[in-house]
């Protein structure tokens, strides 16, 4: 497994992460082998969130991983908080703490090695959050912290008021969510392309060593499906199947190849719970796309260049 820096820091982790948001659609032994796979592929990087599955996910999770052979330290494991039943946020500093504690009961933990906020809150006071990060790192629940779906000022914000570096920011990206570099290519023209919806944070990030982590990497839309064998994209799938006869490997390891050649370092959610889903995406770390071959996928994503 191709290995990324994490952040600012010089530890590594790996390239791709085990999103674990269906989890609790899985039995405690179902679970522990699509955690194997992973492990297996040199994917020891788990990411969680106090909302999938009302909570169950995480239960079932703590469930598995207590059972298994695997040493707590050589995974790392993260959870997001923010997110509340009944269509609110709350980034209160008796929300996270109350919510970190309620996470590690869950998946039977003593730390998390990340805790990242799940969306914005418009209420969100930065010193407030503060406060809580510092609690928490302070009694040795949480080592290191991050944001999910933040655009550059609310990444500012928030990190002019820590005492911790923010290391990751989650965002929407795939062949078929490429609103981050969309933009980019088309510069200083007026077509649809060249809005910026994304507050130019990829940029923002390789210049401020900030780890991206893509999620619904084999999605499109925000969670209409995949376009993995979709009917619906012919042209990106005969394009896929192209080249994943060429490197002898499924769909899903070049739509991955596709995001980690990106030189900004990204990491990758694989949010599959399927075994063979989890390896062979693990095998697109291994590929490095020409740079015609990732055109390629784009424009064949339906994408199109000035």
């Amino acid at each position: 497994m191709k290995r990324i820096k994490m952040g600012c820091t010089t530890l590594s982790i790996p390239a791709m992460a085990l999103g674990i948001m269906r989890m609790n659609q899985k039995s405690v032994p179902e679970a522990q082998v699509a955690i194997q796979a992973a492990y297996d592929a040199g994917i020891n990087f788990i990411d969680s969130a106090d909302i999938y599955g009302g909570g169950k996910s995480e239960e079932i999770f703590g469930q598995a991983f207590s059972q298994m052979q695997i040493k707590r330290e050589e995974m790392f494991i993260q959870s997001k908080t923010g997110i509340v039943p009944g269509k609110r946020y709350d980034f209160s500093k008796e929300h996270i703490l109350h919510s970190v504690d309620e996470i590690l009961e869950r998946m039977q933990l003593d730390y998390l090695d990340s805790l990242v906020l799940h969306r914005p809150d418009a209420l969100m006071d930065p010193e407030e959050v503060a406060e809580a990060f510092d609690q928490l790192q302070a009694a040795g629940k949480v080592r290191f912290f991050g944001v999910s779906n933040f655009d550059m000022a609310q990444f500012k914000l928030l990190q002019s008021c820590l005492s911790q570096r923010l290391m990751f920011n989650q965002l929407q990206f795939s062949l078929k969510h490429t609103g981050m570099i969309d933009f980019g290519m088309h510069m200083n023209m007026v077509d649809k392309p060249s809005v910026d919806r994304d507050s130019q944070f990829l940029d923002y990030a390789r210049l401020h060593k900030v780890t991206v982590q893509a999620w619904s990497p084999f999605q499109y839309g925000m969670f209409e499906g995949t376009f993995i064998d979709n009917d619906g994209f012919p042209k990106l799938n005969q394009e896929l199947q192209k080249l994943a006869d060429k490197y002898e490997v499924g769909k899903n390891a070049i739509a991955a190849a596709w995001i980690l050649r990106h030189p900004a370092n990204i990491q990758m959610l694989v949010g599959s719970m399927n075994p063979q889903h989890i390896r062979d995406s693990a095998k697109g770390a291994k590929i490095r796309l020409t740079r015609q071959e990732w055109y390629d996928l784009y424009l064949a994503a339906g994408n199109y260049l000035p």
